[in-house]
């Protein structure tokens, strides 16, 4: 009897069956209104392969982030700076490389990477809040961001921990207007009869640190701020201040706390930036323009005369990029009203694209607006905040973009170039993966992408803890 080969059949039907499983993965998410759940055999295989090039573009950027110092430069630098020779700054690179001697560049966001000739990035910011007793006005930080920090996140808390270790009160700068006023817990806003003017869209207009200026619609405008609560050092301050630029005739009436007896005011003209101060226990107040044709405001500052207060400068769909156009003249005169010891930069997020790996022209442009903003606020050091981790989805699984991690080498390497301080939001957040469980923890939004409060509250007490870990070394190396 002969006995029929079927060997080929039985192949045949195996190379079927996994031409059959493979087309699942090419099926429509819904058919005839039914969802349809995908299939990808090879999805593990992707997934490992995704973390196996994270990993990979880690550990080949190691060397490239690792803490360096420029002799040559050392020495020019000592040359300039009064008071601190050449051998002092080589100990202190000596001290501050024994940091990083483990791992190099800090991973973890538990430090903050200084990369300025003779790690003196922060010298300024620490300086003023050592002397901030003697400064007859508070420390003031600048901080500027897109989304991240959009309604007080993490700034709200920062600010917090500030005020309690260096005192100080208030929320600071608020604008006239802002898309994340209905939402924001620290300070409650209403404008009325204004013109929105943004940085983003605008090229006609000159603009200063808030990237936003408001022109009166007509004759009268109307604008009113109250604090909070949320957080104990805001419910009142002692000083309230309005800050304009390109007033004729403008008349304001003011009333503070809600008292019917309103103070009415001629604001003086100018054509540059300039703020009227009303002093005082302050929990809100109302203001009332009129004769306000062609007249421009940027919004009020409630603050106290000392410690520490923090202006948030958050725009939504910012990368950081158009803060080159920053004015110049007016940067100089807002510094000059308002003084600016630290600026911290926080961008990326609507930078970072999923099918874009390079990111060394955003690093070469983030470099040349580090410098700008020296230039226009000359008494202030500059710190460059690193990408936060951000999640895309396949499959089901949530994981961190590699995209992410190309972003946040180029800005090291633009933090690095520019000779500033650089802090590892992604790091301090955990690294890999982290949003996911910032996401479950309820600390981040379900997009995977913008930080909630609880999440804003986490970051700002690494980011504290770091800053303070900086001053301390600066105490033990010695740097007055």
């Amino acid at each position: 009897m002969i006995v029929e080969n079927r060997l080929s059949r039985l192949l045949l039907l195996l190379f079927l069956t996994f031409v059959f499983c493979c087309a699942f993965y090419y099926l429509p998410e819904k058919i005839a209104g039914f969802q349809v759940k995908h299939i990808d055999l090879f999805s593990d295989l992707r997934e490992k392969s995704m973390i196996a090039a994270i990993d990979t573009m880690q550990q080949s950027w190691l060397e490239e982030d690792t803490l360096a110092v420029d002799s040559v430069a050392l020495q020019r630098l000592a040359q300039e700076k009064v008071g601190i020779d050449s051998a002092a700054l080589a100990l202190r690179d000596s001290l501050y490389k024994a940091l990083y001697a483990v791992d190099g560049a800090d991973s973890t966001g538990i430090r903050i990477e200084d990369y300025s000739v003779g790690h003196i990035g922060l010298n300024r910011f620490f300086t003023a809040l050592r002397n901030r007793t003697s400064l007859n006005r508070p420390v003031r930080i600048g901080f500027m961001g897109d989304s991240f920090i959009e309604g007080d996140i993490l700034v709200a808390d920062l600010r917090s921990l500030m005020q309690k270790r260096f005192g100080g009160r208030g929320v600071g700068f608020v604008p006239i207007s802002s898309p994340a006023a209905q939402y924001r817990p620290t300070v409650k806003t209403t404008p009325k009869g204004w013109t929105t003017w943004s940085m983003l869209t605008d090229h006609e207009h000159a603009y200063t640190l808030s990237c936003l200026t408001f022109e009166a619609e007509a004759d009268k405008a109307s604008f009113s701020i109250e604090s909070t609560n949320k957080y104990p050092e805001l419910d009142s301050v002692s000083s309230l201040k309005l800050i304009y630029e390109n007033n004729l005739s403008t008349q304001v009436s003011v009333s503070i706390d809600g008292r019917s007896d309103s103070l009415r005011v001629s604001l003086p003209s100018t054509q540059i930036m300039a703020q009227y101060e009303w002093n005082g226990i302050i929990n809100k107040a109302s203001f009332d323009f009129s004769q306000a044709t062609g007249f421009r405001a940027l919004g009020v500052a409630m603050e106290n005369a000392e410690g520490v207060v923090i202006d948030n400068f958050s725009m939504r769909g910012n990368s950081g990029l158009i803060l080159e156009r920053l004015d110049s003249v007016r940067c100089l005169a807002l510094n000059d009203i308002r003084p600016y010891d630290l600026i911290i930069l926080q961008y990326g997020l609507n930078v970072a694209n999923d099918s874009v790996m390079q990111y060394g022209w955003y690093g070469k442009r983030m470099e040349k607006v580090i410098h700008h903003i020296r230039h226009c606020f000359p008494t202030a050091d500059v710190m460059l905040m690193g990408v936060s981790d951000r999640s895309r989805q396949e499959n089901g699984t949530f994981y961190t973009m590699p995209s992410v991690l190309a972003l946040l080498h180029a800005q090291r390497q633009a933090a690095k170039r520019a000779g500033v301080p650089f802090w590892n939001t992604y790091g301090a957040m955990g690294g890999k993966n982290s949003m996911v469980r910032y996401v479950e923890n309820n600390w981040a939004s379900k997009d995977y992408t913008h930080l909630g409060f609880g999440g804003g509250r986490q970051l700002a007490r690494i980011l504290m803890d770091a800053l303070m870990s900086e001053m301390e070394f600066y105490e033990s190396a010695g740097q007055e």
